[in-house]
């Protein structure tokens, strides 16, 4: 069979110079390139946007106003284009209600199986829900946690109920609810807390409910005495519409903790007495993945058959994208963005529709090396379901599994936007391209690491998987976790570590929360500093430089765009003609700062503000951006339009400061060419020459090999994992069997 071909001819979206391309339908074709070099613009601004764009016009006006909203790409034309799935790293997010089982639909399957075949039977599937009335909780709603009083902020241990003991506001000494406590004859008034025995500390916060005689200074009252935790929780019940000044009041004793009445699990009791086999509902979700899969596989009554095969069937492809570390019940909002894409890829292999175009955003992104075939795998299975599959990435054994490649480039921003290659992978590693070349060479194992003398530690610690164990970061050098996915790093690191070294600064993966007014030069500061330099040069105020102020366009307030009404169409966005989308009043663009307005000077990229600029604080910013990696980017582009790695590296570029800092950056490679690596690498170890502690989590093999000290996690994920397999420079790494990574590296 002849293949077709999705056809693109003069594509202009942002970066791109007029080009035109060939993808072939049916087969998995992978877009490369360095980061900025018109990647994403190509696949997700022009081909996604399009697709989604056309299959909206097939829908009623009615029906499009409940749609996403998709502008026309700048492309003279695409032909042969199928319907697209966007499979993007954003994290699923979802309120705490939304866990893998529902977001994977196996929660409901598991709903079916025990409303037909649990004991005693609650009859219908809806009582198996926490997110159901009938099934909740009903302290805690099917939340499973419940907002309390924070004891250790709450009370002075080493002061009696007479000397103030109780710190909460209206619970002062000689007042109504001290009296509460004082007069309730259970407490020695004048003994410390610290001194209660048990029995007297659990009265004092969990009595129950009695009434008992107290005298105030207005007169003698009949009052109710119960345990100071059940009080606290009460009046929150009671006032849950509390104003931002109370909130603010109470917000320093409250903490969010495990709900006493269903211990967390979010079930009413009667859901958790209905079991199958001896396990609750709950107590499936609760297993790993991997366990359940076995625990599944004993449930052999034949009538339960077709729901199990069902269910083992999403529980297997989760644990076959390496994600068989974690539980049904983990909440999606915890999950990274690689972990969140995995997810997501796994409820499209059920789907049994074909000819539809599959787009992945880098799906390699927080895979450990050893899982990514299992990604692979997957890639190909959509691909021979009748599937046309386009993927961005930089990972080279994703890259080779491609049947076609595009490579772009040759370099970022205005520097790149055209077709250095477009064909089949056997031809691609041949090419000359920057590309082919790092996929055939291999950074070597660092063997001069610096010196380790002092350290840095965290307290042993069983939190989640983790095994009893301690993190010693090495102080002044370049230490690099490792470990397969859900091996306890981001625990270690993040959660024990992080929390209790609260210096350091962490750059983590979370976006940068944004709207199209903020760019680079706002976001670091600088934005400031070049309006007042343009008001001193022509001696006037700062704000006619703000397109979020007097200077902006008066037709568009500034956005660049204006949006029409088209009645019975979509709203359609347009530049602003009055300002040409450059933001600002026509008048603004007449003063100038050594020659160049304004838009002038937000339109500079990096490597040119550097030429332009002699203020000292400007430039060192500047230097800072292109340290990181980011000389090609422009100051005033949108920080809404930044990828996920370009966001941290400008999040770095951000909190980068004087010596003696603790640096933590998980997977900084994120988005990253196998050139810009190196890039990255640089300036990681420029941080550690200028005196800086930097602590990197990552899976990509460049960096680990370039450590001075590796910490592996493992050697499995889930309750395989939690255990520090090795301490070390790279070269010692090798000799240990254990590791996983070492195998890769």
């Amino acid at each position: 069979m002849e293949t077709q071909w999705i056809t693109l001819i003069g594509a202009r979206q942002h970066n791109l110079k007029n080009i035109s391309l060939r993808i072939p339908k049916g087969k998995i074709t992978v877009f490369t390139g360095v980061s900025g070099s018109g990647k994403s613009s190509i696949v997700f601004d022009t081909i996604a946007q399009e697709a989604g764009r056309q299959l909206n016009e097939t829908y009623s006006n009615f029906v499009r106003n409940f749609l996403p909203k998709y502008e026309a790409p700048a492309i003279d034309a695409i032909h042969n284009l199928s319907p697209a799935v966007v499979v993007g790293q954003e994290r699923l997010g979802g309120n705490a209600r939304s866990t893998v089982g529902t977001i994977s639909d196996i929660a409901p399957l598991l709903r079916v199986l025990y409303s037909r075949f649990a004991t005693p039977s609650l009859q219908t599937a809806n009582m198996y829900s926490f997110n159901d009335p009938q099934g909740m909780c009903e302290i805690c709603e099917g939340i499973g946690k419940q907002l309390t009083l924070n004891v250790d902020t709450s009370l002075d241990m080493a002061k009696s109920l007479n000397e103030g003991a109780i710190l909460l506001p209206g619970y002062g000494v000689d007042t109504y609810y001290w009296g509460l406590y004082a007069q309730s004859g259970f407490f020695d008034n004048d003994k410390p807390l610290h001194a209660y025995t048990e029995e007297e500390w659990q009265q004092f916060l969990y009595g129950a409910e009695q009434k008992i005689h107290i005298t105030h200074s207005t007169g003698e009252f009949n009052g109710t005495y119960m345990g100071l935790v059940y009080r606290f929780r009460r009046a929150l019940q009671q006032q849950k519409e509390l104003s931002e000044r109370e909130k603010k009041k109470r917000e320093p004793f409250m903490i969010t903790a495990k709900c006493d009445a269903c211990n967390g699990s979010r079930y009413r009791p009667e859901v958790l007495a209905s079991q199958l086999h001896g396990y609750s509902i709950y107590d499936l979700s609760e297993l790993q993945l991997t366990e359940l899969s076995k625990v599944l596989t004993n449930f052999t009554d034949p009538q339960m058959e077709a729901v199990i095969t069902r269910i083992l069937q999403r529980v297997h492809s989760l644990i076959d994208i390496g994600l068989g570390y974690m539980s049904l019940n983990r909440e999606t909002a915890t999950l990274s963005g690689g972990e969140s894409q995995r997810v997501k890829m796994v409820k499209y292999l059920s789907s049994t529709l074909t000819g539809m175009l599959y787009i992945f955003d880098e799906p390699s992104t927080g895979l450990h090396p050893r899982d990514v075939y299992r990604l692979n795998d997957l890639l190909r299975q959509i691909r021979d379901n009748g599937n046309t599959v386009l993927v961005v990435e930089h990972d080279a054994d994703v890259i080779q599994i491609a049947d076609y490649i595009v490579d772009v480039g040759p370099g970022a921003g205005i520097h790149g936007g055209t077709i250095l290659f477009s064909g089949p992978y056997e031809q691609f590693k041949e090419n000359g391209s920057i590309t082919a070349q790092a996929l055939n060479t291999q950074t070597p194992l660092n063997e001069k690491p610096r010196a380790v003398t002092t350290f840095l530690t965290s307290s042993t610690s069983s939190l989640h998987n983790l095994q009893q164990v301690a993190l010693h970061v090495p102080e002044r050098v370049l230490t690099v976790v490792t470990g397969v996915a859900g091996s306890g790093k981001s625990t270690l690191v993040h959660d024990v570590f992080a929390n209790e070294h609260a210096e350091a600064i962490v750059i983590d993966q979370q976006p940068i929360h944004t709207n199209v007014r903020s760019n680079a030069a706002t976001y670091l500061g600088m934005m400031d500093k070049i309006r007042k330099l343009f008001a001193k040069e022509n001696d006037v105020e700062a704000a006619l430089f703000s397109y979020n102020s007097k200077g902006g366009c008066k037709e568009c307030g500034g956005n660049g765009s204006i949006t029409l009404n088209l009645s019975f169409l979509d709203n359609v966005e347009r530049v602003c003609p009055s300002c040409r989308g450059e933001r600002y009043d026509e008048h603004v663009l007449a003063y100038t700062y050594n020659g160049k307005n304004i838009v002038e000077v937000l339109a500079m990229d990096v490597e040119e503000a550097l030429q332009f600029f002699s203020a000292k604080d400007i430039v060192k910013k500047l230097q800072t951006l292109q340290l990181v990696g980011l000389s090609y980017m422009s100051l005033g582009q949108p920080l809404s339009t930044f990828s996920g790695g370009e966001c941290q590296r400008l999040k770095l570029a951000k909190e980068m400061k004087e010596d003696g800092q603790l640096y933590i950056l998980d997977e900084p490679t994120t988005g990253l060419h196998i050139r810009d690596v190196a890039t990255l690498m640089n300036m990681l170890h420029q941080l550690v020459d200028a005196g800086n502690t930097v602590v990197v989590i990552e899976h990509q093999t460049d960096v680990i090999r370039q450590a001075d000290w590796i910490i592996d996690l493992g050697p499995e994920g889930g309750s395989g994992g939690g255990h520090i397999l090795f301490e070390g420079p790279p070269q010692d790494l090798l000799a240990c069997s254990m590791s996983i990574t070492a195998k890769y590296i």
